[in-house]
């Protein structure tokens, strides 16, 4: 059984470009397995899911250029770098051009205490993960982000008490 994935590009104009890619259950086997650790051998990984090395390697470059794989990381604990705290913030924008929604996900983008940013529907437009060392930290980020930006209309923000799940694993059929 094949399943359909439409990938689309990450840009910030309105440019399109869409193209599809057919997952079979092998590459699915494949994602799940590198879901888990991404350093399992790909010996290891053809053992499982019943094809040669060179086969899973093929796939792999596949995956990866066509950005089913979008990227290989290390999930580092936020503690053991000084990253006490994790925040959820609901963002309101005043106006909802297109011109300030470039600005404000570029901000985003490039601002690596924000893990996270969701364009959403609802009361907020933006929804942001952000980590901070302490609640000094989180107020300077806030003064950056919000403060002196003139398109942010109000901000509410939760304060995580405990990481109860954190993942970016998704179900594969």
């Amino acid at each position: 059984m094949f399943q359909g994935v439409r990938l689309m590009s990450n840009t910030d104009t309105c440019n399109d470009s869409r193209r599809t890619m057919e997952l079979d259950n092998q590459d699915l086997e494949i994602l799940k397995i590198l879901q888990v650790d991404v350093r399992t051998a790909i010996e290891r990984i053809a053992d499982q899911v019943g094809l040669s090395t060179a086969s899973v390697q093929r796939r792999l470059k596949r995956l990866r250029d066509n950005h089913v794989i979008s990227s290989d990381v290390a999930v580092v604990e936020p503690k053991a770098v000084g990253q006490t705290m994790t925040f959820l913030l609901h963002v309101e924008l005043d106006r909802d051009n297109l011109d300030f929604l470039v600005v404000f996900k570029k901000k985003m983008r490039n601002e690596p205490r924000v893990q996270q940013c969701y364009y959403v529907t609802g009361e907020s437009d933006f929804i942001l993960i952000v980590t901070a060392k302490d609640m000094e930290d989180f107020d300077a980020l806030t003064q950056e982000l919000f403060f002196d930006d003139s398109n942010v209309r109000r901000y509410k923000t939760s304060v995580v008490m405990e990481r109860t799940k954190v993942s970016l694993a998704l179900p594969l059929g």
